[in-house]
């Protein structure tokens, strides 16, 4: 791997040689605050949280609302009490709602109008002029074989236990903590009847006008062993992410042809952005980049806000096994059916919950990325020159980095850090990809921007 790794920089490393910026190191240094933050991240919350959803028999959409223990309604309350919990320890700051909305009968998934909620925690920025918005998801409802069966027990314990307590235990070590900009934690309702939680919640984004630069939806993240075959894996989570966006006008449609910029999407550069977090503060965890929007031909909680324009990526363990989603509780042949507790690995889970913390505080305290990025091309030449604009609003960076990789690679090889808003490096447009991010002081990253042609 080293050996392949050290081939593919070498043409970029010829061409550093004789650049006016030198060649800055391609990955800055991890930040010790988001180091302890991760480290406060708990196997054992995370164990006992499971263990009370499961605990409530069912969590199917459809399910009861009014009793105080079995059932949709509880569940969800009991994930607001906690929620209002980490409120109290942090000084109030952690505002928390329960965003009700109603859904008429679709003739599918839903036979009835259900009032449905998505228990949502907002921690505000500290800087006005941030107007930007991190947000992380899980889906608290579950299902067995039949997806109408809203009575039998369905435990959900990895499907999407998993994904609701991750974005429980960040909510919890984050409450305290101050950010520029906005962080929301939600728990959606109604994934497995049709995306309906997340569907309303990123119209909401889109109508009020969340200027929301990263969502990041766990599901099904805590389980390390696959079935048909028989993988185990406890060291890989996959990060899938679109390519093309789905909002592309016919001009970006153009563009992109012409640049073949179609690995290049916002989406795309925040699943890069969280494997940059991953190799820095969640060692011997790999983050396997999956380049389409989903798994085969399916959908997720990301799916309706990546519909509505913004970036979003969706997180899910290396290997699933399909006898515990979607599945009666039996036995069959010797084996058991059904998702529960016994089906995961709550270490595995801990450190993709690490994961989703660094990208969001790494993000988080990052300045917002350049704005008007391009690449000019007036002259035939075999350097490139870009430019760029300062982020309109937070914090202002102390540089910027120009990545560059070749156009075959996958992930950035060379990093160049400069302090003025354009740059001239001798390396080809032609055969090389190039993305400008915002820096601040201590090494925090944006998400990066491709450039646009410029004249």
């Amino acid at each position: 791997m080293k050996t392949i790794l050290l081939l593919a920089l070498l043409p970029l490393a010829a061409a550093a040689q004789t650049a006016q910026t030198p060649a800055a190191p391609l990955l800055p240094k991890a930040d010790p605050a988001i180091a302890k933050l991760v480290s406060e991240i708990s196997a054992k919350n995370l164990q006992t949280d499971v263990e009370k959803l499961v605990g409530f028999g069912t969590r199917h959409t459809l399910s009861e609302t009014q009793s105080p223990t079995r059932g949709i309604g509880a569940a969800r309350q009991w994930v607001r009490g906690e929620f209002e919990k980490y409120s109290q320890a942090s000084g109030g700051r952690l505002k928390v709602e329960l965003d009700t909305f109603t859904v008429k009968p679709d003739g599918r998934r839903i036979n009835k109008p259900v009032l449905m909620a998505n228990v949502l925690a907002t921690l505000p920025g500290t800087d006005p002029t941030d107007t930007r918005i991190l947000l992380v998801s899980g889906h608290i409802d579950s299902r067995v074989s039949d997806v109408m069966n809203a009575t039998a027990d369905a435990p959900g314990a990895n499907d999407d236990g998993s994904g609701t307590v991750l974005v429980m235990e960040l909510a919890r070590v984050l409450a305290g903590q101050k950010f520029p900009c906005t962080l929301k934690f939600v728990v959606v309702q109604g994934e497995e009847q049709g995306l309906y939680g997340s569907g309303h919640l990123a119209e909401r984004a889109k109508k009020e006008g969340w200027n929301l630069v990263a969502m990041l939806n766990n599901d099904i993240v805590g389980n390390s062993h696959g079935h048909d075959p028989d993988i185990s894996d406890a060291t890989k989570l996959r990060v899938f992410s679109e390519g093309v966006p789905a909002t592309e006008t016919p001009e970006q449609a153009r563009q992109r042809r012409q640049l073949s910029s179609e690995n290049d999407a916002p989406s795309r550069q925040l699943a890069r952005a969280a494997q940059r977090a991953a190799l820095l503060y969640t060692k011997g965890q790999e983050l396997v980049m999956i380049n389409r929007p989903d798994r085969f031909l399916r959908g997720g909680d990301h799916t309706p806000f990546n519909t509505q324009g913004f970036a979003a990526v969706r997180f899910t363990e290396m290997n699933e096994d399909y006898s515990h989603q979607h599945q009666d509780l039996r036995t069959e042949n010797g084996r058991p059916y059904g998702d529960v507790i016994a089906g995961m690995d709550f270490a595995y889970l801990r450190r993709n919950a690490g994961l989703n913390l660094a990208t969001m505080a790494s993000l988080a305290l990052a300045p917002a990325a350049p704005a008007k990025v391009e690449v000019l091309t007036a002259d035939l030449t075999n350097r490139t020159v870009l430019r760029w604009q300062a982020p309109a609003g937070g914090p202002k960076p102390a540089a910027y980095a120009v990545l560059v990789r070749a156009s075959d690679a996958p992930q950035w090889q060379q990093r160049y850090l400069v302090t003025d808003t354009k740059a001239d490096l001798p390396i080809s447009k032609d055969n090389f990809i190039f993305g400008v991010a915002s820096v601040d002081a201590a090494g925090h990253e944006s998400v990066a921007v491709l450039p646009v042609v410029g004249r």
